[in-house]
């Protein structure tokens, strides 16, 4: 009998360690953001933190340049990695081979690192600039401190993360389905939507949730390469937390990021419950 207690208590006592840790990192902090976005210096009950950000139109028009750019951003990424992903997997050329052993590079780049070599590529004075000059044309591209640039910065680290899912994904696409339905008669965008997509529409999901998360709370690539105002959610975060020492508006702040992005984690929870009730009713 104590044997079978000590078997029936093993697999709680080894979750235990595990869970208080995450208690202790994840769940508390949670709770006292969620309880100090409700309260005054004082502590008292307060929707004016809320309010703050949904009412001032600096703040109002920060949270808008962030979606935008968020959402812009989580677009092309997915977009242009998913027809590079196409690229690497059905092309048998020398070219894909080597970018298929490049593409993963920017991966490896320290952040700031790389936005400062995209800086002196991009800005007024930077190399395009300085090389149309040896032709006699000036042109600035006048993509940096605006949203192109954030855009164009983060489509660096972006498109390599969201290339290596969606490669992954497209590997399980065998040749042997593509010849079948080229013998049937089926064209490649017939392939594309009969065949490849229901393979991969699940991962372009994943990488579209991923990327949106790490844009709405993005820091390093704003503060470099944004405008003053608007500005995103990161930096204004910052602002109140070390220029204003406003904890309370701070924690509303993170409260509305995080609600903002749960709605992408809900739209992959949807996904793979549908293919679960698919599974289960085939």
């Amino acid at each position: 009998m104590k044997q079978k207690k000590i078997k029936l208590c093993l697999p709680y006592l080894m979750v235990t360690p595990a869970f208080l840790v995450m208690l202790l990192v994840v769940i508390l902090p949670i709770i006292n953001t969620v309880v100090q976005s409700f309260s005054t210096a004082d502590g008292s009950f307060t929707l004016a933190n809320y309010r703050y950000f949904l009412t001032s139109p600096e703040a109002f028009e920060s949270l808008i340049f962030t979606l935008v750019e968020s959402l812009s951003t989580m677009l092309l990424a997915v977009i242009l990695s998913f027809f590079l992903a196409l690229y690497l997997r059905f092309s048998k050329s020398a070219i894909s081979r080597i970018i298929g052993r490049l593409y993963l590079l920017p991966r490896f780049i320290p952040g700031i690192v790389a936005v400062y070599a995209v800086m002196n590529i991009i800005k007024d004075s930077g190399f395009i600039n300085r090389f149309l000059q040896l032709f006699g044309i000036m042109y600035k591209p006048g993509l940096l401190y605006d949203m192109k640039g954030i855009i164009l910065c983060n489509l660096w680290f972006n498109i390599p993360f969201s290339a290596m899912l969606l490669s992954a994904a497209l590997s399980n696409v065998t040749d042997s389905y593509v010849e079948s339905a080229k013998d049937a008669g089926c064209g490649w965008k017939m392939i594309l939507i009969k065949i490849i997509w229901p393979l991969v529409y699940k991962d372009i999901i994943v990488a579209a949730t991923f990327i949106l998360m790490g844009q709405i709370g993005s820091f390093t690539i704003p503060y470099l390469t944004g405008p003053n105002n608007p500005k995103m959610l990161g930096i204004l975060l910052y602002q109140q937390v070390n220029t204003y020492l406003d904890y309370q508006r701070a924690a509303a702040l993170s409260v509305l990021m995080f609600i903002i992005c749960l709605s992408g984690a809900v739209v992959y929870i949807k996904s793979n419950m549908k293919e679960e009730v698919w599974q289960t009713v085939k």
